[in-house]
């Protein structure tokens, strides 16, 4: 049995070394017949470096590496081309930081080659003088490789200052780029945030490092797959060790991702549950959702909102100066396109949590953040998980009212909305089928919960007025109508008292 890959992003490591290995040598053969100059946004821990890496290795034309592999017979093993990989994966603290990994990479690349590369005060003089004197001493084109380019702006994205300091520096290096198109081969730059189609080269008119060519791959289908795991890639792979029972679970929990192909499996997830047997927030805990939280707090952010429909431009809007929620939750993999919808030549997109994994581990999270006495899972959200599937009112009701004597009165407020979020959030962490302000014909539903016992709830709410009325609501414009055949249809309404700061209830089932 093969070795399982975890965090190793080294092609040749994992080709010699007796690892598992998915094969993509295909999108290698279809991106440079197809083009030259390419952008790639994933999340974190996809597999993006590994992609690069492939790249490097098939450009260098180490052919001993591709035995078995799609590229083996679809590639000119007869030319190779020099290679210049920038990788930014290691945290960047400082302006200085930044220019002193650029640079002491130009320079070792250089000292491989046996040329030299006058030290400049300009990250990006260097990178131009490396193109040209590699271009010069190899009589070929140069292929450039740029891994997590956003990372150093990411890294520093709540000192908005610096930030900013640091994006003006990347404008720098990467602009000497457009006049450096007869010296390149290829160029694919990878990274969390598209930052660069706002304005993180602003001037330029183009996306990353200003190039008009430039191609952006992220929501293009026929890349969709380009990293992490196909079900289809996930059982050919590693079919030996997983059993038929479980798939489902692993389906639940780390499936779900969707850039317009298949739905793709959380591949860091899935090789640590390969190993544990276990399921676990493999992927979120390796993260730093800090940054989105706060962000969600400050802006008092209803959480509901997620699930809009945006527009392609509202989706790539993420820049320093104004952070789209949305946008960056996407593009951080903390939510995923669930439908797309095609109006007046435009599109739009319906975001969702991808699975179990980040729908629990996000909500409780932001619980956490907000409540002044959270216990965690096992004590406040577990029970509320049981008193769901065993439709044991008494204890929703005592679970949901602890939950809004927690929340600080000065940080939301009494209305609906607010009211609405939080709830929407503590239902959402159970790790239920949940949707909030689902439309039907004749209204709106709230919210509405489906346990995995196959109980349906739908919640009305209303603010300092009646339940009973929030009940009524409920029958007379029968949000439970497409629901009818199924067996257990519980409607409650909801009524918040915000002087008691206290919920009531009225529930009643549908036969």
């Amino acid at each position: 049995m093969k070795k399982l890959p975890i965090g190793i992003s080294s092609f040749e490591e994992i080709r010699t070394e007796g690892y598992y290995y998915v094969d993509k040598t295909h999108f290698v053969k279809k991106l440079v017949d197809e083009g030259k100059y390419y952008f790639l946004s994933r999340p974190r821990r996809f597999g993006k470096s590994l992609f690069v890496d492939t790249l490097k290795s098939a450009f260098e034309a180490k052919k001993e590496l591709f035995t078995g592999l799609y590229l083996e017979n679809n590639w000119n093993w007869n030319q190779n081309y020099p290679v210049i990989r920038i990788s930014f994966a290691k945290d960047t603290l400082s302006v200085d930081d930044l220019k002193n990994r650029i640079s002491s990479i130009l320079k070792e690349k250089a000292t491989q080659e046996h040329i030299e590369i006058e030290e400049s005060k300009s990250i990006g003089t260097m990178l131009e003088n490396l193109v040209k004197k590699l271009y010069t001493k190899n009589n070929k084109k140069v292929v450039l490789l740029v891994d997590e380019y956003d990372k150093a702006i990411l890294d520093n994205i709540e000192h908005r200052e610096k930030a900013e300091t640091i994006r003006k520096e990347l404008k720098e290096f990467y602009s000497v780029l457009k006049d450096l198109d007869q010296y390149l081969k290829f160029v694919f730059i990878t990274g969390i945030s598209k930052f660069a189609k706002i304005s993180l080269f602003r001037g330029f008119g183009a996306p990353v490092c200003g190039l008009n060519q430039l191609e952006d791959i992220s929501l293009n289908q026929e890349y969709g797959d380009i990293c992490g795991y196909t079900e289809k890639e996930l059982l050919f792979t590693f079919g030996e060790r997983i059993k038929e029972q479980e798939i489902e679970g692993i389906r639940n929990w780390y499936n779900g991702y969707w850039w317009l192909s298949s739905k793709i499996y959380n591949p860091f997830d899935v090789l640590l549950y390969l190993k544990n047997k276990s399921y676990s927030s493999y992927w979120y805990e390796t993260g730093n959702p800090e940054v989105l939280i706060k962000l969600i707090k400050h802006n008092k952010y209803e959480i509901p909102n997620l699930e809009l429909m945006l527009s392609e431009e509202d989706l790539n809007r993420v820049d320093v100066d104004k952070i789209s929620i949305e946008a960056l939750m996407f593009q951080t993999g903390y939510l995923t396109i669930h439908k797309v919808k095609e109006e007046y030549s435009r599109k739009f997109y319906k975001l969702k949590f991808p699975n179990k994994e980040v729908q629990i581990s996000f909500n409780e999270n932001l619980l956490r953040e907000f409540l002044k006495d959270w216990k965690g899972e096992d004590s406040e959200i577990n029970p509320l998980r049981k008193a769901l599937e065993n439709f044991d009112t008494q204890e929703i009701e005592f679970r949901i009212n602890k939950l809004l004597e927690n929340i600080p009165y000065d940080l939301y407020g009494n209305d609906e909305k607010s009211i609405k979020s939080f709830l929407y959030v503590y239902l959402y962490s159970t790790g239920f089928e949940c949707n909030a302000e689902l439309h039907t014909k004749l209204g709106r539903i709230d919210i509405i919960l489906k346990t995995p016992n196959k109980k349906i709830y739908i919640f009305e709410i209303k603010i300092d007025k009646d339940e009973e009325k929030a009940l009524k609501q409920i029958k007379n414009k029968e949000y439970y109508a497409k629901y009818t055949l199924e067996e257990n249809v519980i409607i409650c309404g909801m009524n918040f008292n915000t002087k008691k700061r206290k919920m009531y209830y009225m529930w009643e089932t549908i036969q």
